[in-house]
């Protein structure tokens, strides 16, 4: 047993950089390399006292598509030709292929083994060896799939014999281990006295005509808990898949992307826990995808088909720099489900490098706009389309197209792979539980999020008052107003933003799809249960958000800050009216910098506010943002700047029975010059303390220059920055709750 079956191995690899031949026959200097390798890791095995003749080889290419950065290893096949079997693995792994595109090669590598010994095969039991099943040593009660069983046979090891039959669900305990025997599975005890174990058919699995015939499932606690994780655990294997194969640092680094499941219709059903800004706004993307395709006239979507689109007024987009890729999810031909994944691209074109100019008052100085477009039609992606969409803002007046085209394409890339890796998932959910029970279990963990909210809005207007309002400004004077109105009956209310000031000729506008993301996680945090966040949240609330205001801005509005800024604000106003904690840096602190090759984006962490039982954490990303840092290595080794500093700023965060978090300090040298951009709020206006806490501090933005003179750049500035020069970021603190103790004497 164990390392003494294992298979004796060598292998031998080595890098090339060659196109793969049209025919997709080897070139003769591979064919060569792969002699060579092959002879090199065959000799090893022989000088190990091995013979020739037992040893087997097994020849692999490492591929890729040129202009693309994931390769695949592919072992030659008799059956079938490199290209070919790359291909197919591509289409599997990432949902489409690219037509008329070379395929590199990148590796050459060979295995050369020696099969280890195969156990002997027990003596095959004839039926009448077969004694049937045996007596239980006990029974308990234990939980499967299907529900509780109240008296589940229990064996132990010892006292079976050859030829018993152990029929599922069943435990058998051993010395040293439990054998779980599943549902629908049986184990017999074979002449060596081992488990046999067959996994037979899931009779739980409905036929089509079963289905049609299932009139009503019972909702189950501990099912609901199993759905609601799993539809959670696909979702996180989607943002695996996504950050496994995007080349960006925004999205390989800093993780600046989410991933979700919807309805056919568009509601969203689960998220991983990624951006919460991202994930109220998805369900409005999606939704609008759905009618814009299915519209009269349009051409409707067929299985291989992924849309994609940016646009936040229109398409219920974010913000320009996040560009969201939906994918329909096919069963038996019809759609039964929408993945996505929204992303941060570092930069889609725009007036400045990094696409989250300070200054800008128009949309389309922000970048790229995307209302709908199939980024894959027929399994084959469209790179030359996106590319001109991409490219598109450069036509304008003082902007740029895209200054990643190649980051850009691959992080899309990346996205349809990750919504590919959810396609499989939820259809391999669909055949283990059948359609009509997952999408049962889908509506009642959206139930379970509405009654969850509705309780906690009944709750609070029996405990304080059933009227609750707010009041909060941005740095520039702008009024954030909101007061919620609830039927302590029904749980049900009215989040009335009516009073909130006009639209702005800056950027920090937000589109409502932002209002009703910082709506959602903020309802969220407000529940005490542990819920999936999902459309069900919202199902209780009614929005008024009067257009033309800061909330609901025009289709041409500037808005890129308000993804980033006001919806900190928005979560702020709608915690104080709740008055569940002080107010947090209000922040993302965006800082951009790059030239006419590249863009770099992050987000800064400052100070979370103190609540009733709980001091503000330090140097944190705080709500609408979940994002990481760039590494301090990462950051240094891929762009031109050096990290003079990042630190606890000391002090910053608001005092009080429970301190407020403090910010942080991050100065960054530039090593060329560079065009530098911070977009930030709470310069000017304190993060608000509650019930006796004190103010957190505010942020600031300093330009070192090379004579040791500090220039204010005030909240939102851009400029080109030389060498020598330091920016530094001082970000704000968070508010302190409940008075400041007195000390005793």
């Amino acid at each position: 047993y164990g390392l003494a079956l294992a298979d004796a191995n060598r292998e031998a690899q080595e890098p090339t950089a060659e196109i793969l031949n049209s025919d997709s026959s080897l070139s003769q200097h591979g064919t060569k390399r792969l002699q060579y390798l092959q002879e090199h890791a065959t000799n090893a095995l022989v000088q190990q006292g091995y013979k020739p003749e037992e040893i087997k080889v097994e020849r692999f290419l490492n591929l890729r598509y040129d202009g693309t950065d994931t390769a695949i290893m592919i072992m030659e096949s008799p059956t079938s030709t490199f290209e070919k079997s790359f291909e197919a693995v591509y289409q599997r792994e990432f949902g489409f292929t690219l037509r008329g595109r070379d395929v590199r090669i990148d590796d050459y590598r060979v295995r050369a083994l020696v099969p280890g010994p195969t156990p002997p095969v027990p003596k095959a039991l004839s039926k009448k060896d077969r004694i049937g099943a045996p007596i239980p040593d006990d029974t308990t009660r234990a939980y499967f799939e299907d529900g509780w069983h109240e008296d589940v046979p229990v064996y132990k090891v010892e006292n079976l014999l050859p030829g018993h039959m152990v029929t599922g669900p069943s435990i058998i305990v051993q010395p040293i281990s439990t054998v779980v025997i599943e549902l629908n599975c049986e184990a017999l005890i074979n002449a060596n006295g081992d488990l046999d174990i067959t996994v037979g058919i899931d009779k739980r699995k409905v036929s089509e005509e079963d289905e049609e015939d299932t009139t009503q499932i019972q909702q189950d606690p501990v099912q609901l808990s199993i759905f609601a994780h799993r539809f959670m655990g696909i979702a996180e294997q989607m943002g695996r898949t996504l950050q496994r194969t995007a080349i960006s640092v925004n999205m390989k680094e800093r993780l600046d992307f989410s991933c979700a499941l919807f309805t056919k219709g568009g509601c969203l059903v689960a998220n991983a826990p990624h951006i919460p800004v991202h994930l109220g706004a998805m369900e409005r993307a999606v939704r609008y995808q759905v009618e814009y395709w299915n519209s009269e006239g349009r051409e409707g979507l067929r299985d291989g088909d992924v849309l994609v689109s940016n646009h936040p007024q229109l398409a219920g987009g974010s913000h320009l720099p996040d560009i969201t890729v939906i994918t329909p999810v096919f069963y038996k031909g019809e759609i039964i489900f929408f993945v996505a994944s929204r992303g941060h691209h570092a930069d889609i074109g725009g007036i400045a490098p990094g696409s989250m100019p300070p200054h800008s008052s128009k949309l389309e100085e922000e970048g790229a706009m995307i209302v709908a477009f199939k980024l894959v039609r027929n399994g084959v992606f469209q790179e030359e389309g996106i590319t001109e969409v991409l490219k598109a803002p450069g036509t304008i007046p003082g902007s740029s197209g895209t200054r990643n085209l190649r980051d850009n394409l691959s992080d899309l890339r990346a996205q349809v792979a990750a919504n590919n890796a959810g396609i499989k998932l939820l259809q391999e959910l669909a055949d283990e539980y059948g359609l009509h029970h997952v999408q049962a279990y889908m509506n009642f963990i959206q139930q379970n999020a509405e009654t969850s909210v509705r309780n906690m809005l009944k709750d609070f207007a029996k405990k304080h008052s059933k009227r609750a309002h707010a009041v909060d400004y941005m740095d520039d004077g702008s009024k954030i107003e909101l007061a919620i109105d609830i039927d302590e009956e029904t749980g049900s209310a009215k989040f009335d933003f009516t009073g909130t000031g006009p639209q702005v000729l800056g950027n920090h506008n937000a589109p409502p799809a932002v209002t009703y993301s910082a709506v959602i996680y903020s309802l969220r945090c407000l529940v005490a249960q542990d819920i999936p966040l999902n459309q069900g949240c919202l199902a209780p609330i009614e929005f008024v958000i009067p257009e033309y205001t800061l909330l609901n801005p025009s289709n041409d509005a500037a808005v890129v800050g308000g993804n980033v800024l006001t919806s900190q604000r928005v979560v702020d106003v709608v915690l104080k009216a709740f008055q569940a904690c002080a107010a947090s840096q209000g922040c993302m602190n965006n800082l951009t910098f790059g030239d006419s090759e590249f863009g770099y984006y992050e987000t800064i962490a400052g100070g979370a506010g103190a609540g009733p039982n709980w001091d503000g954490t330090p140097g944190i990303h705080t709500h609408c943002t979940n994002t990481r840092i760039t590494d301090p290595e990462i950051l240094e080794r891929r762009y031109p700047v050096l990290l003079r500093e990042f630190s606890i700023r000391k002090g910053s965060g608001g005092k009080g029975e429970h301190p407020g978090g403090d910010g942080v300090v991050r100065e960054l040298e530039p090593l060329r010059t560079l065009t530098m951009s911070i977009l930030s709020e709470r310069r000017t206006l304190h993060p608000y303390g509650m019930n006796g806490g004190e103010e957190g501090s505010t942020g600031r933005n300093l330009l070192i220059r090379k004579n040791g003179i500090v220039v204010n750049m005030g909240g939102r500035c851009s400029g080109s920055m030389n060498v020598g020069e330091r920016l530094r970021v001082e970000t704000p603190g968070g508010g302190g709750y409940g008075p400041i103790p007195a000390t005793s004497s």
